[in-house]
């Protein structure tokens, strides 16, 4: 028994010190599915997100799933932990190490009980080996200790900056996108101004972002299911609208060309196509996002603004080909963490966030958009 119990404390240490460094400094994604973290993750979101499905898509849901992110980051730095001062403990038990401790029976919490102070390193000095072999795996363990506070230290920083990083560039899109941001909207808001070269210019700072997210969210996937600070925002609409403006783009609109917004096109769908196969979640058919019927009032809005197909009796037939090769990903990433897609049209009128406060109620008239504020509509 104190064999088994030896192996399995050795098989433990290795198979968490292992998962830490492929979770925190190893810098690229890891295809092995056995995994304690996505173990991890696979099991928390089960619970976590069931709650949220049968909560109504609003405010107190989006709220609810906000915390997921943060709070399993904390719950598996403390399952780490405790593996690490379980196993440590089965090792000790294991080798039946004297210990000097005031109980009068040492049993196996005594053991465990070391094994934690020694891993935060308490030095409390009540339980101590008495064995060579003890107290070199104390030493050990202490220096895990130290490894681990270490790593919390430098780990936690790094993730909040790659989320401010990618949530700089998403607060961007409420004035030039709308709220939630449209590929449409995107295309109508910058026709009225030096049309096509500060949307150029705009889609080329967004084909650096979309590099960004592949890398740190492949890097630390935690960060996925980390929301946004806006409701109608999220990592996963604004690239969504990265690759509709793209889509359209490729389909041919006048004055528009083509090739400067290919490239970021390729890395967004990039960026999609590895994020649904990190996380599992193959590609979902969905063909209710445009429908035919969406597809001519998304002509006459883009008409309206000035933006007009090049050919637009096979417009439709290329747009449903160049979504079928992104479109189905971001349904199956939206289907598991719940995050909602935005629409191709806009219905209805929208104001932005950028215009929303608890202050308004105050203020004679409010605009719904950038537009409309400067021309005094």
């Amino acid at each position: 028994m104190r064999i088994i119990a030896i192996i399995i404390g050795i098989l433990l240490i290795v198979v968490i010190a292992q998962d830490g460094f492929e979770t925190v400094v190893l810098p690229r994604r890891v295809a092995r599915k056995f995994r304690l973290a996505r173990l991890f993750y696979s099991a928390t979101w089960q619970l976590w997100s069931a709650l949220a499905r049968k909560m109504r898509p609003n405010g107190r849901r989006g709220q609810y799933l906000s915390y997921y992110g943060p709070l399993s980051l904390l719950l598996l730095l403390a399952v780490w932990a405790s593996g690490f001062v379980f196993s440590f403990a089965l090792l000790q038990w294991g080798l039946a190490s004297p210990l000097h401790s005031p109980d009068t029976s040492i049993s196996f919490a005594t053991y465990v009980y070391m094994s934690g102070t020694t891993f935060v390193t308490l030095g409390l000095g009540d339980v101590i080996p008495l064995s060579s072999m003890g107290r070199g795996l104390v030493a050990i363990e202490a220096g895990f200790g130290l490894a681990f506070l270490a790593l919390i230290i430098g780990y936690l920083p790094v993730i909040y900056q790659a989320f401010s990083r990618r949530e700089t560039n998403i607060t961007l899109l409420d004035a030039r996108a709308g709220s939630p941001p449209t590929a449409l909207e995107l295309l109508r808001r910058h026709s009225h101004s030096h049309f096509p070269d500060e949307l150029l210019q705009f889609m080329r700072d967004w084909e650096k972002w979309c590099a960004e997210l592949l890398e740190s969210h492949i890097s630390y996937p935690v960060l996925t299911y980390y929301r946004s600070q806006h409701e109608r925002q999220s990592w996963l609409a604004a690239l969504t609208t990265v690759l509709d403006a793209g889509a359209l783009a490729l389909v041919g609109i006048e004055q528009l060309p083509v090739k400067p917004m290919k490239f970021t096109f390729a890395i967004a769908r990039h960026a999609a196509v590895d994020l649904a196969q990190t996380y599992g979640t193959p590609p979902t058919r969905d063909g209710k996002r445009l429908s035919s019927e969406d597809f001519i009032a998304l002509r006459e809005q883009l008409a309206e603004a000035g933006l007009v197909f090049t050919n637009e009796e096979t417009a439709e037939r290329r747009l449903a080909e160049i979504r079928s090769t992104y479109e189905p990903f971001l349904v199956s990433l939206s289907e598991h963490l719940l995050i909602p897609l935005p629409d191709w049209i806009q219905r209805g009128e929208r104001v932005d966030d950028w215009q929303t406060s608890a202050w308004d109620h105050f203020l004679p008239s409010t605009p719904s958009t950038i537009d409309h504020a400067m021309r005094g509509d």
